[in-house]
């Protein structure tokens, strides 16, 4: 008699476990399906467009390393940011840390001209992880003294952050042989070596910090107090586990890993701290790639691939296929939110 209910209860949570692995690819099968509609409307061949979009990203060698490149940024900030969210601590801060990281980084790096590169590159790069952490400190330190929530405190800290440089820029740090907003050009010691093509060493640490974060989350004392608090922070502290501890860690490493990818882009990339320029907007696309990934650190690598070819494709598309910029950015929005959509349906399956 019980037999048949339990049948029945089973029967979503094996569909949930089934369709979760495949949203991701459902979701963009889905908002291109819509996107076919819009470009068909704008009176632009949808065949067409969507092979530019994907000879944009992956059409040849150069191609695919800007995709890659493209990625490194996105990669370092999400794989941040998923410590962060196994405390479930909610950095929304990533694009200000950014900032401050490729602001620390430049100190050091027009400071010391005179140091070889085995020293100045590591000295840049540990500045920068410095730059970001501190400044995610910042509410770190409001959330376990003050109690103020960090999705409110970061948030603001990314405006404070991003306008500081914009100020230092146009000031202090400003290139005395340049009118534009920007600081003295790095000197070759300090910029981020190419390794094969246009592959830069920021590639092979994203690379390697992938796996590394991996053992921090699940192998690791810390990464068991991060879980243990992330996931019921009363019973932790029951269990002898410090809260404040875990929650200052998660967000200081957090945006370490924001900095660090601030100063990669500007020294490889942009060769001189500029203001807004310096970020496509990685700080906040980075909690996209960290979730969709679901905090796993190495699908992180794949999703922010995923995310940086989109970006690229589009680009190509509105460049090469003609497609009017706002509808570009329509598809683009639309991929991310079908994605997600598909990713909620999914969760759901499984309850």
């Amino acid at each position: 008699m019980n037999t048949i209910p339990e049948r029945r209860a089973a029967r979503p949570i094996e569909i949930g476990k089934w369709l979760r692995p495949a949203a991701p690819a459902l979701g963009v099968i889905a908002a291109l399906i819509v996107g076919t509609g819009l470009l068909m409307l704008a009176k632009v061949d949808p065949v067409m467009a969507y092979g530019v979009m994907i000879k944009g990203a992956f059409g040849g060698p150069r191609q695919i390393q800007e995709t890659i490149l493209k990625a490194v940024p996105l990669v370092l900030v999400a794989l941040g940011l998923s410590v962060a969210l196994h405390g479930r601590q909610w950095n929304i801060g990533g694009e200000g840390q950014y900032f401050i990281g490729a602001l620390f980084g430049t100190l050091v790096a027009v400071t010391f001209t005179n140091w070889p590169a085995i020293l100045l590159i590591p000295a840049t790069l540990l500045a920068a992880m410095v730059g970001g952490g501190l400044w995610a400190a910042i509410p770190a330190y409001l959330k376990v003294r003050r109690g103020m929530n960090e999705i409110i405190s970061t948030l603001m800290l990314n405006y404070i952050g991003v306008l500081l440089v914009e100020y230092l820029v146009r000031g202090p740090l400003q290139d005395p042989e340049s009118f534009l907003p920007e600081s003295a050009q790095f000197v070759q010691a300090a910029r981020m070596p190419a390794v094969v093509g246009r592959l830069h060493l920021g590639v092979l640490l994203a690379l390697l910090l992938a796996p590394l974060v991996y053992l921090l989350i699940w192998r690791t004392p810390i990464g068991f107090r991060l879980r243990a608090v992330g996931s019921q922070s009363k019973v932790a502290r029951t269990a002898g586990i410090d809260p404040a501890w875990s929650i200052a860690f998660a967000l200081i490493f957090s945006g370490a890993l924001s900095g660090l990818a601030g100063i990669i882009e500007v020294s490889y990339l942009h060769t001189r701290l500029k203001g807004a320029s310096i970020s496509g907007g990685y700080g906040f696309s980075g909690i996209l790639v960290a979730l969709i990934s679901r905090l796993n650190p190495f699908a992180v690598l794949l999703v922010a691939v995923f995310f940086a070819a989109l970006t690229i494709g589009m680009d190509a598309m509105h460049s090469l296929a003609k497609v009017p910029a706002t509808l570009a950015d329509a598809l683009q929005a639309l991929v991310v939110l079908f994605v997600l959509a598909a990713e909620a349906i999914a969760r759901r399956g499984e309850q």
